[in-house]
C-alpha cells in the first residue's frame, strides 16, 4: 500500500505533460470526472489500508488512483490482467490515464492483489457515489425505470456425477503430493494414487451410449465411488499421520499449514460429491437443486429461465435497474433462482432513496408481473406501469391498455436494457466470471458496472459540452 494518499509529480511527469500528450476523449472524459470525485479516492483507500497496522510505513505500493483507475480501464477495454499491465507499460497516454506517468509499472499479479484488496460493498458503494454525482451534474433525472435479470456464469464445466467425482480424486491426491514435496517425502505412507483408475471409469461413463447407460452405468458409478471414497480416507488418514511434521523453516511450515487446510476443505466438499452421486445414481433418488455444481466454486446455483437455447444456467442471477440515460441505478447478486416478480417494490424504494421520487415509467418483462405489483406501483406514483400480464385470460380494461400508445412506448423503452445486459457481456467481460469464490463474483460484475456507468457519465458530459459549443 502506498504510503501518501497522491504520488509527487517528477520532472520526468512534467515532461511528458508539457509535450501536450492526449487521452482519447472517452477515457479524457472519465479522467476529469474522477478527479472530481474525492469521496471516491477515499473508499478505495480504506479497502487498501484494511487490517494494516501501520499503513504509514513499510513499502511503497499502489496507489488508490492508481488501483481504481487501472480496474476501471481493465473493464472498460476488457482486457486480462497481463494485457492490461503490458499495454500501461507501453502507452504514455495510458500512463497518464492511470496515473502512473513514468513510474515503472508492476507485475500484472501486483494489479491482482489490489484489485482484490477491494470488497462488493466498497464499489457499490462507488457506484451509487457516481450515480449520486450525475444527478447533480443533472445528467440524469430518474424520470423512467427498466428492470431486468440475467444469469452470470462461473468458471465451471457442465457438472456431471462422474466429472466430478473426476475432479475430486485428481484434486486430493495432487494436494497430497505437494504435501510430500512440502515434507520431503517422496510419498506419504499409506496414500495409493488411484488418478488413472478414475479416469478410466470417468471416461467410460462419458462415451456410453444411452441404451449402455441403462445396463452398465451403475456398476461402473459404484466403482468410481468407491475409488472416490478410498481417495477421501486415505486423504484423511494421511492428515493424521503428519499432524506432528514440520518442515525445514518457517516459510515452509506455512505452506504445510496452508496444504494441509486445503486437503480439509476439498475432503468436505468431496463427501458431499459422493453422497450425492451415490443417492442419485446408485439409490435412485430425487436430490433437491441445492446440491453441489463444483469443488471449485461451490457457490454456484443452478439458474432455469426457460430459455430455449439455455434451458441450464450455472452462476448467479443478476438483477439490474437502468435509467433512461443508460445508468445502471441499482444491481444486485442473488441466492438460488428467486421469481422475478418480488424485485418490483424493492426497486422502487431504492430508486426513491437515490433521486426523492418514484419514476413516472416503469418498465420491465412479463417475469415482474402480479396484481400486487400493479397495485403497489399505483399507490407509490407511478403513472405508467409497463409490465405485460403473465398468464391468465386478459380483462378487457388490461386488453385495452396493453394496446394503447403509452404502453407500446414504455414497453419499447423497456427493450433497451437487453441492449445493455449485452454490452456487459461482449464488452465489459461480464458473461463468465474467472475470479474465484462469491466475494470476488460480486466484484467482478460490480466493475462491469462501475466502468458502464463511468462510460456513459463521459459520454453524457461530451455531448453536453458539444451542444454548448454548438449553441455558442
Amino acid at each position: 500500500m502506498s504510503r501518501i494518499a497522491e504520488r509527487q509529480v517528477s520532472f520526468a511527469d512534467w515532461e511528458l505533460v508539457r509535450q501536450g500528450l492526449c487521452l482519447e476523449p472517452l477515457l479524457q472524459a472519465i479522467s476529469d470526472f474522477l478527479d472530481d470525485q474525492k469521496d471516491i479516492i477515499d473508499q478505495v483507500r480504506c479497502d487498501l489500508t484494511r487490517g494494516l497496522k501501520k499503513a504509514e510505513t513499510g513499502r511503497s505500493g499502489l496507489t488508490p488512483q492508481q488501483v481504481l483507475r487501472s480496474l476501471v480501464l481493465m473493464r472498460v477495454k476488457n482486457w486480462n490482467y497481463r494485457e492490461l499491465r503490458e499495454r500501461i507499460a507501453d502507452g504514455c497516454t495510458l500512463r497518464q490515464f492511470t496515473d502512473f506517468y513514468c513510474l515503472p509499472v508492476p507485475r500484472h499479479d501486483a494489479f491482482h492483489r489490489g484489485f482484490n484488496r477491494l470488497t462488493p460493498e466498497t464499489l457499490k458503494a462507488i457506484n451509487d457515489l457516481v450515480v449520486r454525482a450525475a444527478v447533480e451534474l443533472g445528467l440524469e433525472d430518474g424520470q423512467k425505470l427498466r428492470v431486468d435479470t440475467t444469469v452470470v456464469q462461473t468458471d465451471i464445466h457442465h457438472p456431471t456425477d462422474n466429472t466430478l467425482l473426476w475432479d475430486v480424486v485428481r484434486v486430493v491426491t495432487r494436494l497430497i503430493g505437494r504435501l510430500a514435496t512440502a515434507l520431503e517425502r517422496r510419498r506419504i505412507k499409506g496414500f495409493r494414487d488411484r488418478t488413472r483408475s478414475a479416469r478410466r471409469r470417468m471416461q467410460e461413463i462419458q462415451q456410453m451410449t444411452t441404451r449402455q447407460r441403462q445396463d452398465q452405468q451403475t456398476a461402473i458409478y459404484r466403482e468410481l465411488i468407491g475409488i472416490a471414497e478410498e481417495v477421501i480416507e486415505s486423504a484423511r488418514k494421511a492428515l493424521r499421520q503428519t499432524r506432528k511434521a514440520r518442515g525445514k523453516d518457517m516459510i515452509t511450515d506455512l505452506a504445510i499449514a496452508e496444504t494441509r487446510k486445503e486437503i480439509e476443505h476439498f475432503c468436505g466438499l468431496a463427501d458431499r460429491v459422493t453422497d450425492q452421486s451415490r443417492r442419485r445414481v446408485l439409490n435412485g433418488e430425487q436430490v433437491p437443486t441445492a446440491e453441489l455444481y463444483s469443488i471449485f466454486e461451490p457457490h454456484t446455483d443452478l439458474i432455469k429461465r426457460g430459455k430455449v437455447r439455455s434451458p441450464i444456467e450455472f452462476g448467479h442471477k443478476v438483477l439490474f435497474a437502468e435509467s433512461a440515460r443508460g445508468l445502471i441505478t441499482q444491481y444486485d447478486v442473488l441466492d438460488g433462482n428467486p421469481i422475478d416478480e418480488q424485485h418490483v417494490v424493492i426497486s422502487l424504494v431504492r430508486h426513491r432513496q437515490t433521486f426523492g421520487d418514484v419514476p413516472k415509467l416503469y418498465g420491465s418483462d412479463r417475469g415482474f408481473f402480479s396484481e400486487k405489483n400493479v397495485m403497489s406501483c399505483k399507490q407509490e406514483g407511478v403513472k405508467v406501469m409497463c409490465i405485460p400480464q403473465q398468464g391468465g385470460t386478459k380483462a378487457p380494461e388490461r386488453e385495452a391498455y396493453e394496446k394503447s400508445r403509452e404502453f407500446k412506448d414504455g414497453q419499447r423503452f423497456r427493450a433497451g436494457i437487453e441492449g445493455r445486459i449485452s454490452v456487459l457481456f461482449r464488452g465489459r467481460g461480464m458473461k463468465r466470471c474467472l475470479a474465484e469464490g462469491r466475494e470476488r463474483f460480486e466484484l467482478w460484475v460490480a466493475a462491469a458496472v462501475l466502468a458502464n456507468n463511468l462510460m456513459k457519465i463521459a459520454a453524457l458530459l461530451a455531448d453536453r459540452s458539444s451542444r454548448r459549443r454548438k449553441a455558442a
